[in-house]
């Protein structure tokens, strides 16, 4: 027992003495907070000197308007003691007189007419109700007078009351509270009455007590029990995805990319036109594009002209789209759609010393797109460009698997595509065993040489590809719907097992 004593701390020695008395006067007593108190319960129950039982309770209370009619009165009481006086008065009178605001009248006019105490005629309130009727209350008002009950105590006429009451605004709360029952082990009341339990004990070494021998020899040290649960401490992190997206960045210098960045808001040319995207293509409209009232410069004239002539009549043996491209529709402003604006950009600045090369992208694309499990309109992407006059579609294809690989993703398939930039153009998949289906990951090809010779002067390979970067974690972390990504669910941010450290 003197071991046992030993290990016990000073906020349960504090509590200890008022075990017998509710948890509300064991905090005035020992003069701790309610949490404080709660965790020294719970450290003297795991050393069996108590045993606690909770019971879980719906009390009924009033709310801020319940409280304000119980102090003031119901506004039909106060209505009705004003005709008690009068018997007979007008409408807008009566409203004066009364001090109800309009909704309060309304609903008195209403309460008392249902009662049968008072009638309406010519504009006037005329008062049925008997002297013994005024002063009788109603359920209502003995209801709230009585306020806060035990869900379970209440009697018939208090639940009529009730749904009365919960009729109006801010009358009637339902709060669920925990009811904590008390008692104490035979081995607790022992220890209660211990002398021993007065006894000081060092909590912990700190620099003062190792000064001198006289701050600690002969006395005894606080005991601690090892194997007695203690609260979980979650220390701060970052985000998931974004340590995810982080991840996926070191994937892509690993395999000797460089970053690319750029504005989450772009122009039309860099998001469509310099991809070789028609100005009549649905994927332009606003159903699935989110445009901004506004409008910018363009770049270099060259690469206007030749952009112009991809679109119009085709350039490098193509025969472009055949319609009058318009330079102020590329002007216009959006939300990014992809990733592979920041692409076209990076083309344009790049000159012939710089070949080869290689990029990548991670960043916020943005969608006009119905949300549900796969999709959202605010979403996660990656994008990849290798520019080589060696390259070829095979190169592509193993540098999609060996992005996929480092992602954890090993079951990958690919299938033939369309895309309006890349010429082959190739789609690819990962499976999802628990679905037991294919999801698309993966949109890749070779840019065509309208996009490339447009933006270099001539043609040369490039290999482009954008997986969704989201459905790449949902997939590596487990969840099984993209909105639970951004949730903000305080027990997922804690308890997720990222598997990832950078």
């Amino acid at each position: 027992m003197e071991k046992l004593i030993d290990s016990l701390s000073p906020n349960e020695k504090k509590v200890l003495p008022h075990l017998e008395d509710p948890i509300s006067e064991i905090c005035k007593k020992s003069n701790l907070d309610k949490v404080a108190v709660l965790r020294a319960l719970d450290f003297l129950a795991n050393k069996e000197l108590i045993e606690l039982t909770t019971e879980k309770k719906k009390i009924i209370d009033v709310d801020v308007n319940g409280a304000l009619y119980r102090k003031k009165g119901l506004p039909e009481r106060r209505l009705l003691l004003l005709l008690d006086t009068k018997r007979i008065i007008p409408l807008q009178e009566a409203q004066k007189e009364s001090g109800l605001s309009a909704d309060e009248f309304k609903a008195s006019i209403g309460a008392l007419k249902k009662k049968a105490l008072i009638d309406l005629k010519n504009g006037k309130i005329i008062l049925n109700a008997s002297k013994e009727e005024v002063s009788k209350k109603s359920l209502e008002e003995m209801l709230l007078e009585v306020l806060p009950l035990e869900e379970s105590s209440l009697t018939p006429e208090q639940i009529f009351a009730i749904k009365i009451l919960q009729k109006r605004k801010h009358m009637i709360l339902t709060e669920e509270t925990k009811l904590i029952q008390i008692t104490i082990t035979d081995l607790g009341k022992e220890i209660m009455h211990s002398k021993e339990l007065g006894r000081e004990l060092i909590e912990q070494i700190t620099p003062e007590i190792l000064r001198s021998e006289k701050n600690w020899k002969g006395k005894k040290f606080r005991r601690y029990d090892l194997s007695i649960p203690a609260p979980r401490i979650y220390g701060g992190k970052r985000h998931f995805v974004n340590l995810s997206t982080d991840y996926a960045r070191k994937v892509w210098t690993e395999m000797g990319f460089k970053e690319m960045k750029g504005n989450l808001v772009v122009s039309s040319f860099w998001n469509f036109d310099a991809l070789f995207t028609a100005q009549d293509h649905p994927v332009r409209e606003m159903q699935d594009t989110f445009f901004i009232d506004k409008k910018t410069e363009l770049p270099d004239k060259k690469i206007i002209e030749r952009v112009k002539l991809a679109h119009e009549k085709g350039i490098g043996g193509s025969r472009g789209w055949r319609y009058n491209w318009q330079e102020e529709d590329s002007k216009k402003m959006l939300l990014r759609t992809h990733t592979t604006s920041l692409t076209s950009q990076t083309l344009a600045k790049l000159t012939e010393k710089d070949i080869p090369a290689k990029f990548f992208a991670v960043g916020k694309c943005f969608r006009n797109e119905t949300v549900d499990w796969s999709h959202g309109f605010e979403f996660n992407q990656t994008e990849g460009i290798v520019i080589d006059p060696d390259a070829n579609f095979r190169h592509l294809l193993g540098y999609l698997k060996q992005f996929a690989k480092k992602m954890g993703l090993e079951k990958v398939r690919f299938r033939p595509a369309y895309f309006p930039y890349t010429e082959p153009s190739v789609e690819g998949d990962v499976w999802d065993e628990e679905r037991k289906e294919w999801i698309e990951l993966f949109a890749a090809g070779m840019l065509r040489p309208e996009v490339t010779t447009a933006l270099f002067g001539k043609h040369i390979p490039t290999l482009a590809w954008g997986p969704g970067i989201d459905r790449i974690i949902i997939k590596m972390l487990g969840i099984k719907d993209l909105r639970d990504l951004y949730k903000n669910d305080l027990n997922q941010l804690r308890n997720i097992k990222t598997l990832i450290r950078i």
